[in-house]
């Protein structure tokens, strides 16, 4: 796990200026396409029925960070992708998906409400909540750790 994290550093530290303006730019709209529909940045076209967690703050910015540097991955430079770029996406998008239901209002939510009701949404859903802003940021974790794993490994050429 060690060699994994100095590995990812290394490659991080490799990223050209243009990789981490997209990384600023992918993170900070990550961050406000979960945060502004959920109402955890309040505006004056979505609302709450229920009050802000506390903890929704730091997931927000957690998805942001993760997120843009996720986006950050696909900006082409010398590497391919790597074999298991559909894998890293779909887990990238679960897991942003994953935070949009974590942080959002349980009560809110038109899905929560359908499958359980507002009573149910309150006792049932709003309980889960933190379990599923942690399991978004592990999605998107293991999603970036592939990208830059892949990014770090060695190109093979096929000669055919």
């Amino acid at each position: 796990m060690t060699m994994d994290c100095w590995l990812m550093f290394r490659v991080l530290r490799s990223w050209s200026s243009r990789r981490w303006l997209v990384a600023i730019l992918g993170g900070a709209a990550t961050a406000v396409l979960v945060a502004v529909p959920t109402a955890v940045i309040p505006n004056p076209v979505f609302g709450r029925a229920i009050d802000v967690t506390w903890w929704s703050y730091p997931v927000v910015v957690l998805t942001g960070i993760l997120g843009g540097l996720l986006v950050a991955t696909y900006v082409r430079e010398d590497a391919d992708p790597g074999p298991d770029t559909d894998r890293a996406s779909r887990l990238g998008v679960a897991g942003g998906l994953v935070s949009f239901f974590a942080v959002g209002c349980p009560v809110c939510n038109k899905l929560v409400l359908l499958a359980l009701g507002a009573s149910g949404a309150v006792t049932w859903f709003a309980p889960l909540q933190p379990f599923l802003a942690v399991l978004s940021i592990a999605l998107m974790a293991v999603a970036l750790r592939i990208r830059l794993r892949n990014q770090a490994s060695c190109r093979v050429e096929n000669r055919r």
